[in-house]
């Protein structure tokens, strides 16, 4: 049986990887997007990498084209941006779709796994009035956020909106912080 921690990966650079690699780590899976209004938060995300990856936090962001073109970059232009504008430093994989017929399996196993979201409520409604509305468990919208415990199960999802510094996030990263291996 294939678990979240098997499921082929591509990095940025091409290079192959998997969830496993992180073994042990605590884990933010983070669809991100270059031309969106929530881009900055690439800003706090790296800033939640730099002050909880000593405590064993990763933040993995998978770019998606998935929403009003919003990532329409090559992987090397979307690392180029991330590096020069944002000073991203967590790791970065290949551009993925993240809903969709051409699903990447790790987000299917992701959006299984965890079909609620946290907070997902008014951006949800802001999607509505705006003519959109997505099935319920899929991926809402860019920056869409799972998190993975140190056991390599999927522990919380939270809602584009939500960001870095977001009270809601910071304790569940915290509690599977706490938790041994």
């Amino acid at each position: 049986m294939t678990t979240l921690q098997d499921i082929p990966l591509q990095r940025i650079d091409g290079a192959p990887a998997t969830l496993g690699d992180y073994r042990g780590k605590v884990l933010l899976v983070v669809n991100v997007a270059s031309k969106c209004g929530l881009t900055p938060q690439y800003e706090g995300l790296e800033k939640l990498y730099e002050v909880r990856r000593d405590q064993g936090l990763e933040v993995l962001g998978f770019p998606a084209n998935n929403f009003k073109g919003q990532e329409p970059g090559t992987n090397e232009e979307i690392q180029q941006f991330c590096t020069l504008n944002y000073g991203v430093r967590f790791p970065l994989f290949s551009k993925i779709s993240v809903t969709g017929g051409d699903q990447h399996p790790l987000y299917a196993e992701l959006t299984r796994a965890h079909p609620q979201t946290t907070g997902d409520g008014p951006f949800r409604e802001r999607l509505r009035s705006r003519g959109a509305e997505p099935a319920a468990g899929e991926v809402l919208w860019n920056f869409e956020k799972f998190l993975i415990g140190r056991n390599g199960e999927v522990a919380g999802r939270f809602a584009p909106d939500v960001t870095a510094d977001d009270p809601r996030l910071l304790e569940a990263i915290d509690a599977e912080l706490a938790k041994a291996a």
